[in-house]
């Protein structure tokens, strides 16, 4: 009797740990497709400490003057929720390890680099720094 139920615990656990990786899979294809591309636009060598301190670096916003980064709006901690700073909408954690969501389709990912980037910066993000980002975010 013993075995039986250790088998339908196994077979859970099995059906379980599949389910689970079932987004991871889909981060990593995401974000594999995208740094791949990134490398055939010239990118190097992807750097998440690269990542990390852009995403503090500040910048002068262009409508207040005052200065702004990354972390304005997605939090230094980018396991916690969000504000954006203009229109106070809450936004979900940027690190898949609190947001499973996070990082699973590519034109996502490039239509959030074309606004945040412009935004932020007020210029659009290398292929360089989208990969260093897309690393750091990964990690965290």
């Amino acid at each position: 009797m013993s075995r039986i139920i250790y088998r339908h615990s196994v077979i859970a656990l099995a059906i379980g740990a599949l389910s689970l990786a079932t987004l991871p899979a889909a981060q990593a294809d995401a974000v594999a497709d995208a740094l791949a591309n990134y490398k055939t636009q010239g990118a190097g060598t992807f750097d998440a400490q690269a990542g990390a301190r852009r995403w503090s670096e500040n910048f002068t916003d262009a409508e207040s003057g005052k200065p702004i980064n990354c972390a304005s709006c997605h939090h230094q901690d980018l396991r916690k929720p969000g504000q954006h700073i203009r229109t106070l909408k809450p936004i979900e954690p940027m690190a898949p390890s609190a947001n499973p969501q996070r990082l699973t389709d590519v034109k996502k990912i490039e239509k959030w680099f074309l606004r945040n980037c412009k935004g932020t910066w007020a210029r659009a993000c290398t292929p360089q720094e989208k990969g260093d980002f897309l690393v750091y975010i990964q990690s965290q």
